[in-house]
C-alpha cells in the first residue's frame, strides 16, 4: 500500500490534472456510497463540498507521542523540519515532510508532517500530543487518512 501511494503521490505532484480529476471522481463516487448508507464522516462530507482536495486517503497504524527525552531523539521538542513541537504536528516516515495531512476523528483539523519516527515504522502517522496521559489515552489504532490541500 505505501508503494501505491508513493505513485499516487508521485503522479500527483508531476501536475498530471487528468490524473487528479479521475482520482478526486473516484473518491467522490466511493463517498457517494458511503452517504447514501448515512455513514458520512465529517473529513467526507468536507471532501465532497469541495473545501479541501484530496491527494490520497488510506488506512495505517496511528500512534502518539510527547517531547519526552524517552520518546525521542536528544532535541526532544525540535521536530526533524526544526520547528519547535506543537498541536498539529505529526511524524511519519513515508510522507514527505510538509505535506497537509487529515485525520480522522479530529474533525476539520489539518496536521503538518514535520517530524520523523525511528526506521523500523515505515508505515505509521505519529500524532504529537502536549499531555502524557493525552497520548496514552490515544494509544495505537487504525486510521483513515487524507493529504489534503486547502
Amino acid at each position: 500500500m505505501i508503494k501505491i501511494a508513493k505513485k499516487v503521490i508521485n503522479i500527483v505532484n508531476n501536475n498530471q490534472k487528468s490524473v487528479r480529476i479521475i482520482l478526486l471522481l473516484l473518491l467522490i463516487a466511493s463517498f457517494s456510497v458511503v452517504k447514501s448508507s448515512g455513514k458520512e464522516s465529517n473529513i467526507q462530507a468536507m471532501i465532497i463540498s469541495h473545501k479541501y482536495n484530496v491527494y490520497y486517503g488510506g488506512t495505517v497504524t496511528s500512534t502518539a507521542y510527547n517531547s519526552l527525552p524517552n520518546q525521542t531523539d536528544d532535541t526532544p521538542w525540535i521536530t526533524a523540519m526544526g520547528t519547535r513541537c506543537r498541536e498539529g504536528v505529526v511524524a511519519s516516515n513515508f510522507l514527505p515532510l510538509g505535506t497537509k495531512v487529515m485525520i480522522e476523528g479530529f474533525g476539520e483539523r489539518v496536521f503538518v508532517v514535520e517530524d520523523r519516527m525511528h526506521t523500523r515504522f515505515s508505515d505509521r502517522i505519529d500524532v504529537w500530543f502536549r499531555g502524557y496521559n493525552d497520548a496514552m489515552k490515544y494509544g495505537k489504532r487504525d486510521i483513515d487518512f487524507y493529504i489534503v490541500k486547502s
